[in-house]
């Protein structure tokens, strides 16, 4: 049980700590940030509107209870992250580019993974 947890929460804290740096360098005025939703064809206001997304993903991995708003969270990063990697090939940009995506994967995945694991253990 004791290494399940902090294999939950490496995971998590990993993939919480990403979802926050995506979230924060969006609603910093960041011309790099509106160049890169130029290229992938996307309006600034849907980045904005996804890292909200991603801050009350992160909030209801957090706080305990609340099962089905949770896979909700989990389903919300993957389809986030994948969706990232279709805009990217979409547009041309090579698959190596989007290494750094597949390693979010892992981190939901993981955190998915142990969490349904730790529950398990306990009983719920």
């Amino acid at each position: 049980m004791k290494t399940t947890k902090i294999i939950y929460w490496v995971f998590t804290v990993l993939l919480i700590l990403l979802m926050l740096s995506s979230a924060i360098g969006t609603f910093m005025n960041n011309p790099q940030g509106a160049a890169f939703a130029k290229h992938l064809g996307y309006p600034m206001y849907l980045f904005t509107f996804l890292s909200v997304a991603k801050i009350l993903g992160i909030i209801a991995i957090l706080v305990p209870g609340f099962p089905r708003l949770k896979e909700w969270a989990y389903a919300g990063f993957t389809f986030d992250l994948v969706g990232a990697v279709y805009s990217g090939l979409s547009v041309g940009d090579p698959l190596v580019q989007w290494i750094p995506v597949f390693v979010g994967l892992i981190f939901v995945f993981g955190s998915y993974i142990f969490y349904h694991k730790k529950l398990k253990a306990q009983g719920a």
